[in-house]
């Protein structure tokens, strides 16, 4: 089940492209856009966080830190970002501790049974910890109306 709107969101220690650790706990204090997608090197996905890049300065503005986070290895998702010039951290949720946690696993994709990717979401966490926003893609090729995130960020701002 997709962590509701209004519910804490949970906490998460992953490896980022650079493999440094990072927990959800950390960033208290800051407004958090979780972005989870299903696969580095893949056109919807490709587009979806080069996106994100470039209204990274406007989300900013709003006080808020971007996340990408897959199942990808962290030496996956370094060469994804420098291929995008993507100016945020990619977390790797090999483990798909976190996927699961945010109810956002996408079991058997692509048709492969046993293998789990991330369903395409996106959460807006506030300062305090809890859900702000979540929207869950009705399926891997459907992309975030990124004007709805840069909404939610703001109403979080706002409050």
């Amino acid at each position: 089940m997709t962590v509701a709107v209004g519910s804490p969101a949970p906490n998460f220690d992953l490896f980022d492209n650079a493999k440094q650790r990072v927990s959800l706990a950390a960033q208290s204090g800051k407004t958090v856009v979780l972005a989870f997608f299903p696969a580095a090197f893949t056109a919807v996905c490709e587009k979806e966080l080069c996106s994100f890049r470039d209204s990274l300065a406007a989300l900013n503005g709003l006080n808020a830190t971007v996340f990408g986070v897959s199942v990808d290895a962290p030496f996956a998702n370094k060469a994804f970002a420098e291929k995008n010039g993507l100016n945020f951290p990619l977390l790797s949720d090999y483990a798909r501790e976190a996927v699961r946690a945010y109810g956002v696993a996408h079991d058997d994709f692509a048709g492969m049974p046993g293998y789990t990717a991330a369903k395409r979401s996106v959460f807006v966490i506030d300062p305090q910890g809890v859900v702000r926003y979540a929207w869950v893609a009705p399926n891997p090729g459907v992309e975030p109306n990124y004007d709805e995130v840069k909404a939610a960020v703001g109403q979080v701002g706002a409050a």
